[in-house]
């Protein structure tokens, strides 16, 4: 049986349309109808029904997706312990991280190892969800909660100090707020679907709604442009301010809780010298920055 066609047949099944699982796989729709096709060939069976609305399994789909979704993670298991056997410092490392990390903070990290360690290939997947270790999505995760899985490895790095700030084309338009309720008279950058700055405010003891933003997205690299771009006053890293003279602190005096930097990889990779040669720099070298001046 090729692994390739049961693969094929858990993204359909999962996602329900082949549109979307053909972008979670990285295939073409006409590539990935064959693979269903040809499954269905081989099996002598018809594992989904066809119509306007995507894709659903047929009784026959149902009966075999169980022992498909067993083989998909033995495969996991087989290609963990065989990445992690691997003891030459060449190779493929996939890396996520969020798009705000990826994008303003790995760029030259990741350049510097490639100074020292050029036989290793890095693949970047800027991404705002958390991505799989247990099913090799990636090699290694740079993300802002701990994670909890016991088969990870987890190594807090360092803290992103947070402020708020503005730009100073914004502050010629409308005076800087002085306190917290002055703050919330003005134009406000928050997150559209996500909770995380409600919750951060709620931990301050600050109640606001999503209402309370004029500008709402959930983007983080969109988000820091808005603030760049004198949309209005939104909730930033020290470092990426930093970078930007145009962006001004406001109320310094308001404390928002630094946020942690944790890699993590599959404990199963601990035996790759490839992996951790680069989980291992990527550790020292984010642990260096200075992400919690202001």
């Amino acid at each position: 049986m090729d692994w390739n066609l049961i693969r094929s047949f858990l993204a359909v099944a999962d996602h329900g349309a082949l549109g979307r699982a053909a972008d979670d796989l990285g295939l073409s729709q006409p590539t990935l109808g064959r693979h269903i096709d040809a499954l269905e060939a081989s099996l002598g069976l018809t594992l989904f029904k066809r119509g306007r609305q995507g894709m659903a399994l047929t009784e026959a789909g149902l009966s075999i997706v169980d022992d498909a979704r067993a083989m998909s993670a033995e495969a996991d298991r087989l290609s963990l312990k065989a990445a992690g056997r691997s003891q030459t410092v060449r190779g493929t490392v996939r890396i996520t991280a969020s798009k705000v990390v990826s994008t303003y903070v790995l760029p030259p990290i990741l350049s510097a190892l490639g100074r020292e360690e050029p036989d290793i290939e890095i693949e970047l997947v800027p991404s705002d969800t958390v991505e799989n270790l247990l099913s090799r999505d990636a090699d290694i995760a740079v993300r802002m909660i701990r994670p909890t899985q016991n088969d990870l490895i987890a190594r807090k790095t360092n803290d992103v100090g947070m402020g708020t700030y503005a730009d100073e084309r914004y502050l010629a338009r409308f005076k800087a707020p002085k306190t917290v309720e002055e703050l919330f008279q003005h134009r406000l950058i928050g997150m559209d679907r996500s909770n995380l700055i409600l919750e951060g405010m709620a931990d301050l003891g600050i109640h606001a709604q999503r209402g309370s933003f004029a500008v709402r997205t959930d983007d983080q690299v969109a988000y820091f442009e808005l603030v760049k771009a004198g949309a209005g006053i939104g909730f930033i890293a020290h470092i990426l301010a930093a970078g930007s003279p145009g962006l001004q602190r406001i109320l310094p005096d308001v404390t928002i809780p630094p946020l942690p930097i944790w890699l993590a990889s599959h404990s199963e990779l601990r035996t790759s010298r490839r992996i951790r040669r680069t989980m291992d720099f990527l550790y020292e070298h984010i642990r260096l920055l200075p992400l919690n001046e202001t």
